[in-house]
């Protein structure tokens, strides 16, 4: 009776619960939700976001990729990177009009995720709660609006790496909350705001690489946070502002590449927490003092390419602290001896100054060409250092000579020319006979040679033994040593399915290791290569740098061959990765946009320029072409087929005599179509490189066939450095680009046609090739338009006169084929189209005193490459 009564109680209250929640009403979303997701969908829509991201059929802050939430309420977006669907790539826009209701939004990251167009005026109203937005490499134009200055409660703005243009909002000078600010790499132009000066919560300042005019405000020395201030790359003019030294929280400052005059502020030396200063590239006159010197916490000083003069100080400054310190000095016209000043520093570049006396014995010098020292190769010619010092009233100590020595006058010189040049005849005919001698005996040995081996035997001749892993070498930088079993497990015991391409030194081979590392095996030819891995094994262990292929290890077990291991590139190289298929289900493929491809193109420079210009004796690729520039997951650039690597050739007269020899052939044949080990080489390879990403058309820098030779003609007279248009014509139809984007494909076109010179002699060393990638928009506004600014290069050279220089010269050689379009010819000109550059009369733009062609860089030209034509 009792279990009865109370299995009838557990069932009453069941009962009656269920009854209650059957009257309550459903749950409510509240309203701001359902405004916030529609909002989120809206956006995904406006912009053609994917739905694998942002999906439907889930909570935005749970699921929703980049979404951050706090209490339910949406407070950051971040969609970089995203990609969008095949619609939205259509027709991309700047359409964020959505965002008004996200009232509480206090984060918008966009950066790299293409926005076309300009920012909305309504971005100021909207978003009144936002604190951090970033839209850097999103390839918006137009004029940044003054409504941003409404965003009150901003602390972070990235606008950098876009192609804005107008003058900067003073409005911005109205947000208090402002700490980081970033408008660097645009085209903005006019004077830096004064009201910049009311942002006293501002840290990091950067609007280098535009074109900013004026004086630098006085006002930044009321900033009393600011730790950064990059201005570099603009055309600021007058006098450093001695307020701007007040600011004694700044760490960095870079004012270089300005047009700033006068002297150092003795105010300067306020700064005790400075560890880079770089005002290289101007007009700044005067002496260093030693207080500049003895800033505690400075590392880097660059002064270069100045007017400074006068002698070092002389104070004992070693700081052990101090391990990665740089002094850049070039290019000024510091004189006297080598104090102890420099020991600060762990790399000192002081050439092309009037330095004398001896150079200490250690590695820290960098740069000691066109100085007046004793122990040193390249220096300044006695007579030119004696008169430098005589000038100032200053002993010079005559390269160690006795007093009063000097070079032969000129007069004696020309006494004895008729007989130096008929000994010179005499000698040169001697070497030619000898020579001659030479070479009929090589071919004589090489004929008996070939008579006397074994044919015809059906067994050829064993193959060589394995040789010997090369004494004393530095293992060290090679990684780490394998095991053949290791490598052979990796490669699937070095299977065809593994294989990705042979080389001519070897096979190519993808692996995993043990703990699902992914590697690329290199298994060497040794019978066709024979010690050919010595000189990669050679190379990789002297040699290290990012842009590099990096080798994971090596396995030089004797009997199973010689392998060595590299990293695994995710993007393969460019040949394959410029198109490839995309997400999408149909065959479609996907091209690489232009900020990837410009960026693969520095990556590939900076790779050349270090084997060119870093490496003693310089190296040459020799193999550069797309399927050479690898890309990892982030499409940074690794350089490999480095097999070929080797020193530059010398200009002995061996080598002229064997090019006497050689049968005749065109310019471009000369150039890429032989293993030439000189720099020359290189550049007309990699400006093939840079037409592919132009156009497109894979396959120009692989061969140098008929065929290729024939694109190239067709290709070339449509890049002009005067007519922006032509370039249409040209450029890659998958691109999407805008009217100011168009602008770097054809500063990038010009610099390719600048290395495609036909003359070796002529073409740009890599280093200034790697600074006008760098300065893409400078190539094509210094030198054409009628309202470009031009800016006279310094006398002693610059990237920008040396592009220019090839430009013009390349543009002479190439007037055989001005036949292509007839717009080749520069509008509102005259004369015929052989006559000049680019075609018609282009004298008064070409004239030498607006960018006249430095000595030195023809001189360092020659050494590089002027000897093969």
């Amino acid at each position: 009776m009792g279990s009865n009564f109370v299995v009838l109680l557990v069932l009453s209250l069941l009962l009656h619960s269920t009854f209650e929640q059957q009257q309550l009403p459903p749950p409510q979303v509240p309203s701001r939700f359902r405004a916030e997701r529609a909002a989120l969908l809206q956006l995904r829509s406006s912009l053609g976001l994917r739905s694998k991201q942002w999906p439907l059929k889930s909570i935005p802050c749970s699921n929703w990729t980049g979404i951050s939430c706090q209490n339910g309420s949406v407070t950051g977006i971040n969609i970089s990177g995203f990609k969008r669907t095949r619609a939205g790539r259509r027709n991309p826009r700047f359409a964020v009009e959505s965002l008004a209701n996200l009232t509480n939004l206090a984060s918008f990251n966009a950066s790299r995720f293409t926005l076309p167009g300009s920012i909305p005026n309504e971005l100021g109203f909207q978003l009144q709660a936002l604190q951090v937005l970033d839209l850097r490499f999103c390839q918006i134009s137009g004029a940044i609006p003054s409504t941003l200055g409404n965003l009150s409660n901003l602390h972070e703005l990235y606008l950098s790496d876009n192609s804005l243009t107008g003058t900067i909002p003073s409005t911005l000078g109205q947000l208090p909350n402002l700490s980081v600010l970033d408008l660097s790499r645009n085209s903005l132009t006019g004077l830096i705001p004064s009201s910049f000066g009311s942002l006293l919560n501002l840290s990091s300042l950067d609007m280098s690489l535009n074109y900013l005019s004026g004086i630098i405000p006085e006002s930044f020395g009321n900033l009393p946070n600011l730790s950064f201030l990059n201005l570099s790359g603009n055309s600021l003019s007058s006098s450093l502002p001695t307020q701007l030294f007040n600011t004694t929280t700044l760490t960095v400052l870079d004012l270089s590449s300005n047009t700033l005059s006068g002297s150092l502020p003795l105010e300067l030396t306020n700064l005790n927490n400075l560890q880079r200063l770089s005002i290289g590239n101007n007009f700044l006159t005067g002496n260093l003092s030693s207080d500049l010197f003895s800033l505690p916490s400075l590392i880097i000083l660059d002064v270069s390419d100045n007017n400074f003069t006068g002698p070092l100080p002389n104070l004992d400054l070693n700081n052990p602290n101090v391990t990665s310190g740089m002094l850049n000095l070039s290019h000024n016209m510091f004189y006297g001896g080598l104090t102890s000043v420099l020991n600060k520093f762990n790399s000192v570049d002081l050439s092309y100054n009037y330095f004398m006396g001896t150079v200490p014995n250690t590695e820290r010098f960098t740069g000691l060409t066109k100085n007046c020292l004793r122990n040193a190769t390249t220096q300044r010619t006695v007579r030119e250092c004696a008169a430098f010092y005589s000038i100032r009233g200053i002993p010079f100590d005559n390269f160690g000579l006795p007093n009063g020595t000097l070079p032969p006058p000129e007069t004696a010189r020309k006494t004895n020319k008729r007989w130096i040049i008929l000994a010179a005849v005499l000698g040169g005919i001697g070497v030619l006979i000898l020579l001659t001698i030479v070479l009929i005996l090589v071919v004589v040995c090489c004929r008996k040679r070939r008579a006397t081996s074994p044919r015809g035997t059906g067994v050829g001749p064993a193959p060589p033994p394995a040789a010997a892993s090369p004494p004393g070498m530095d293992f060290s930088s090679l990684g780490d040593s394998f095991t053949y079993r290791q490598i052979a497990a990796a490669t699937g015991d070095f299977s065809d399915e593994n294989l990705i391409k042979k080389g001519h030194s070897g096979d190519l081979f993808r692996g995993v290791l043990e703990g699902g590392i992914p590697i690329i095996v290199k298994r060497f030819d040794m019978q066709s290569t024979k010690d050919g891995y010595m000189m990669e094994l050679d190379l990789f262990s002297k040699i290290s740098h990012p842009r590099l292929v990096p080798v994971l290890g090596h396995c030089l077990e004797g009997e199973n061959g010689k392998f060595l291991v590299y990293k695994y590139m995710p993007n393969g190289d460019l040949s394959g990765a410029l198109y490839r298929k995309g997400d999408s289900d149909d065959d479609s493929l996907q091209s690489l946009d232009w900020i990837t491809r410009l960026k693969i193109a520095l990556g590939a420079a900076e790779g050349l320029s270090y084997l060119h210009h870093e490496c003693t004796p310089p190296l040459v690729h020799r193999d550069v072409q797309a399927s050479s520039i690898l890309l990892d997951d982030k499409y940074e650039v690794r350089l490999g087929s480095l097999s070929e690597v080797c020193p530059q050739e010398g200009e002995s007269h061996s080598n002229r005599f064997t090019r006497l020899l050689r049968l005749p052939q065109t310019s471009e044949q000369g150039a890429c179509g032989v293993g030439t080990a000189t720099c020359a080489y290189d550049v007309y390879c990699f400006g093939k490189v840079l037409l592919e990403l132009v156009t497109g058309k894979m396959g120009i820098s692989a061969t140098n066939d008929p065929t290729t030779k024939d694109l190239l003609d067709t290709l070339l007279p449509y890049i002009n450095i005067y007519d922006k248009e032509l370039v249409t014509n040209i450029v890659d139809p998958s691109l999407i680009i805008d009217e100011d984007l168009l602008e770097e494909v054809w500063a990038m076109a010009v610099v390719a046609r600048s290395c495609l010179n036909p003359k070796p002699a002529r073409r740009p060393l890599m280093r200034y090739i790697l600074k006008a990638l760098e300065n893409p928009l400078k190539v094509v506004r210094e030198e054409s338009g009628s309202s470009a600014r031009l800016r006279t290069p310094s006398s002693r050279g610059s990237w920008n006169a040396a592009l220019f220089s090839s430009w013009r010269n390349s543009s002479t050689d190439v007037a055989g084929m001005a036949a292509g379009p007839s717009s080749f010819k520069r509008s509102g000109t005259t004369g015929s189209q052989g006559s000049g550059g680019g075609g018609g009369d282009c004298s008064k733009r070409q004239t030498k005193d607006v960018y006249p062609e430095p000595l030195d860089v023809q001189d360092e030209e020659r050494s590089n490459g002027g000897g093969i034509d």
